[in-house]
């Protein structure tokens, strides 16, 4: 462990007991990035002490938790809306999908985010709704060395690498839909997602609607029983992991892999197109899925018809709660909530990703507005 994650966990438990201690039943997540606004919690992983009595003199800090697939937009997002006023302030947490529905479910973050569709159960247990944020896309990362052309996947093939059916880079279904490159007999060293993760839920919608062996051993889920693979625990450490080795293969959200400057395979859609990720396609994905009506907000966008959709695409969601008992709160809430639904859109697009198109985003507006 490096000494930032040391710095940063000494942080987080002595910032925990200290909320623990002067704070009562007050969720400690909350508190913890109260702590860190006043900075308990520096960004170098320095610990710097507060006083409970200059926290409890200072303005609204908004509490998000949830799914890492769009931390760095919402790492950007906080900076960003944090400039408005000091009135209202926000940070999110990435510590999972599954761990971020949990903790907007009891009432200790204010918001959550993901990209798996809640149950009936999560909703009805937990008073919750979900709303589209942005768009995202998951894409297959690989390392290859000496492979220079764009190598050509399908969810087929991608389901059998999953599944450990096919072991080697020249295995006849990839070398089928890659007759111009030289694969090697180099064997597949696949990573994956442990339990609870968003990135998981995308994925295996679309591996299930390419392969009716993956839908039947494996299914469509944030918490996949994997037959095959190494987990890594954040998308950036899955995007490292690739990048570090050799015959690798695994799958991040777009914009890790740009960033990282990892390549990434071409997916065959269900138009019969094999299609790299971009913004342009991933949004050709969610109008395919989404028009005439554009209110269908639980829809999986993933193997979306057109020959322009790419075919891992989804929602990113944000999780809220429908009641709140705090009206402050609430109210800095729908603050936040209409800023990311305006200028947020803006600011997704210069960070790469897909905003909600103008249809969708208008009925959004309104259903975040009533939740309110």
């Amino acid at each position: 462990m490096n000494a930032r994650a040391k710095s940063f966990g000494l942080a987080f438990h002595i910032g925990k007991r200290r909320c623990d201690g002067w704070v009562g039943a007050r969720p400690w997540l909350l508190c913890l990035l109260a702590l860190a606004l006043c900075g308990a919690l520096g960004l170098g992983g320095t610990l710097v002490l507060c006083s409970p009595s200059a926290q409890a003199q200072s303005n609204i800090v908004l509490v998000g938790s949830g799914s890492s697939v769009p931390a760095p937009l919402y790492t950007r997002w906080t900076q960003d809306y944090g400039k408005r006023s000091a009135k209202i302030q926000f940070r999110y947490v990435p510590i999972g999908t599954g761990e971020g529905i949990k903790e907007i479910s009891r009432g200790a973050s204010d918001f959550s985010a993901g990209e798996a569709q809640l149950t009936e159960k999560e909703r009805k247990e937990g008073g919750l709704i979900e709303l589209p944020v942005v768009l995202i896309g998951i894409v297959p990362i690989y390392n290859l060395p000496d492979i220079h052309q764009e190598l050509r996947l399908s969810g087929e093939v991608l389901a059998g690498i999953y599944l450990g059916d096919i072991k080697t880079w020249n295995a006849p279904q990839i070398a089928k839909l890659n007759p111009d490159i030289t694969l090697p007999n180099l064997p597949i060293q696949v990573v994956n997602r442990p339990a609870g993760k968003g990135s998981n839920y995308v994925f295996t919608d679309f591996l299930s609607k390419a392969s009716s062996k993956f839908r039947s051993q494996v299914g469509v889920t944030s918490s996949p029983k994997w037959p095959v693979g190494d987990p890594a625990e954040r998308s950036a450490d899955m995007a490292d992991k690739v990048k570090n080795n050799s015959g690798s293969i695994g799958f991040v959200e777009y914009q890790y892999a740009v960033k990282a400057s990892i390549p990434q395979a071409a997916v065959l859609n269900a138009s019969g197109k094999f299609v790299k990720a971009s913004k342009e396609g991933i949004s050709a994905a969610c109008k395919a899925a989404e028009e005439p009506g554009w209110n269908n907000f639980s829809a999986s966008l993933a193997n979306a018809p057109g020959a322009e959709s790419y075919p891992i695409s989804s929602f990113t969601w944000i999780y809220l709660r429908t009641s709140s008992p705090d009206p402050a709160r609430a109210s800095a809430l729908g603050d936040l909530l209409e800023w990311i639904y305006t200028d947020g859109q803006q600011i997704a697009v210069q960070e790469g990703y897909s905003a909600l198109p103008p249809q969708l985003l208008a009925t959004v507006r309104k259903k975040a507005k009533a939740v309110q």
